[in-house]
């Protein structure tokens, strides 16, 4: 079997924070957090090989937090190089344990544990609070702890302490070592991005001149050089992501590049449309389009666990985008949208090894047969990053504002078995949710939209006559970062208009719900 290679990304920036991740549900927020304010990193996981990590050439090291504890024999701690190199560390959490377990203090579990809002009392000065935090204050945190630091390694000094941690952030100046025992990177924290900034900025001495715009020059240049004359292939889902990977691969090799856009027929109303009008039309990139939706709706019949719907998409999308893409002939590199959440996903301490390739747009894995070299322009960035990436490339906003949806698209909005019946009144119902969502100007306010078709039939009355039809579900969450989000706030009124709508004008719907559950960590997809 052949070695399937990547086209590798070089360092966009000389100014880097390496992030070293012991297993938080919230590390990604971290790299957020830093990235915004101007400076690139990158997140690891903490048993990364040493001389790599020495190789990384970073300015300053964090420790992400942890569901493990330091009092266990075999608990994860992080590399000597990070306290040997000489570059400014800053521990979080169970970070800042391992951090003072490793450097000579101690850990303890505690019955006092901390969940959620907690005030911590500023007992101290130190270049992590200068401008944001002064002594003698009480400020709002996040906490999520049960053990904590009952000894300060040497050359600690506590600056902070709540009702639980007597060390709730701690400094060692010389060193440039500092920690704290909440979490600076989630909005519950209110001055949180702004003490991140002060490491970064003001501790490590990062000058923040990381854009979008020096990404993607820098992007263009490489894939040119890296490229050569050689042509490539990509994947079209109708989503954001590979939309913006093939504008930004075209802007380095022009139409050595051939999109191949596969319509499983399960897409909103006018998406596909959309692809086409864009790609072919508006950017000139070449595009086969394949109409497949027939092969698709007949392997789905009488499938009714998602699971299955998801195997039977990605192994047919597998099957059409090979035959399309052996027409073509040629080829020697395949571009994926993989973004940097995939990326760490397949290799995070929590996340274990994985693949890395999108399986939620359809591809599921290409097969090794098909001899092609990976090239991933996006691997290094959010989704909120992309978008950005999007407009400095002059993509449309139909393409990069739309909401996340999943590859298998209305598959997974369908419980239950599908049919074309089925799909047509999905797919008309939820385009009327989007209308008056946009008629509303509130589309940007929303992080995701959709309306479900669910498995459930009752009879209603419908002016003077019966009516034996479904349930319609409607959901809209907010979120900053896609990992949480809270129920959107619709006014009575605008749901009123919405179901009043859909249930006139959707023959086979006539009854309306709108879904008022928030979000944990994790997918906000309905499945």
């Amino acid at each position: 079997m052949s070695e399937r290679r990547a086209v590798q990304p070089i360092s966009p920036a000389s100014d880097r924070i390496l992030i070293l991740d012991f297993g938080s549900q919230v590390t990604q927020l971290i790299a957020r957090r830093v990235r915004e304010s101007g400076v690139y990193c990158e997140i690891w996981p903490y048993n990364a090989d040493p001389a790599r990590i020495a190789a990384f050439g970073a300015r300053g090291f964090i420790l992400s937090g942890g569901p493990a504890s330091v009092t266990e024999g075999a608990a994860p701690r992080a590399p000597d190089i990070v306290f040997s190199a000489g570059v400014p560390v800053l521990g979080i959490c169970y970070g800042e344990q391992t951090m003072c377990a490793q450097l000579g203090g101690a850990v303890a579990g505690s019955d006092h544990r901390e969940f959620g809002r907690a005030f911590v009392d500023v007992v101290g000065d130190c270049a992590l609070f200068a401008g944001v935090w002064q002594r003698g204050g009480r400020e709002q945190v996040w906490m999520s702890h049960g053990d904590r630091v009952v000894r300060l390694p040497p050359g600690f000094r506590a600056v902070a302490t709540s009702e639980g941690a007597p060390f709730a952030a701690i400094a060692d100046d010389e060193r440039r070592f500092y920690g704290v025992q909440f979490h600076p990177e989630v909005v519950h924290t209110p001055h949180g991005a702004a003490l991140l900034r002060n490491f970064t900025h003001a501790v490590a001495g990062c000058r923040g001149t990381w854009t979008m715009a020096g990404f993607r020059d820098q992007t263009i240049d490489r894939l040119r050089a890296e490229i050569g004359a050689a042509r490539v292939i990509c994947g079209l889902s109708g989503g954001v992501d590979s939309a913006v990977a093939a504008a930004l691969i075209h802007a380095a090799i022009g139409d050595q590049l051939t999109c191949i856009f596969v319509d499983h027929g399960l897409l909103r109303a006018g998406e596909a449309e959309a692809v086409v009008r864009t790609f072919r039309d508006r950017l000139a990139i070449p595009l086969v389009d394949r109409d497949a939706s027939a092969l698709f709706l007949a392997a789905l019949e009488g499938v009714e666990d998602p699971e299955r719907k998801r195997k039977t998409i990605g192994r047919l999308f597998i099957d059409v985008f090979e035959e399309e893409a052996s027409k073509l002939g040629g080829a020697e590199y395949l571009a994926q949208g993989t973004l940097y959440p995939d990326v760490i996903e397949s290799v995070s301490f929590i996340g274990g090894p994985s693949v890395t390739i999108k399986s939620h747009h359809n591809v599921g894995g290409l097969p090794e047969r098909m001899r092609l070299k990976l090239v991933e322009p996006l691997r290094e960035l959010f989704k909120d990053e992309v978008r950005a990436l999007g407009r400095e490339l002059g993509l449309p906003d139909e393409i990069i504002g739309r909401h996340p949806f999943p590859g298998p698209g209305l598959a997974i909005r369908i419980p239950g078995a599908i049919s074309a019946e089925k799909l047509a009144i999905l797919r008309q119902a939820d385009a009327i949710f989007l209308e008056e969502i946009r008629a509303a100007g509130l589309y940007e306010a929303i992080w995701q939209a959709f309306a479900v078709l669910l498995p459930v039939r009752s009879v209603g009355v419908m002016g003077d006559g019966r009516s034996y039809d479904f349930a319609c579900a409607l959901r809209a969450v907010t979120s900053t970062d896609g990992m949480t989000a809270d129920v959107y706030p619709f006014d009575p009124a605008f749901l009123s208009r919405v179901a009043g709508r859909i249930v006139g004008e959707v023959r086979g719907i006539n009854r309306v719900t709108y879904d008022i559950t928030s979000k944990p960590p994790g997918t906000i997809e309905w499945e």
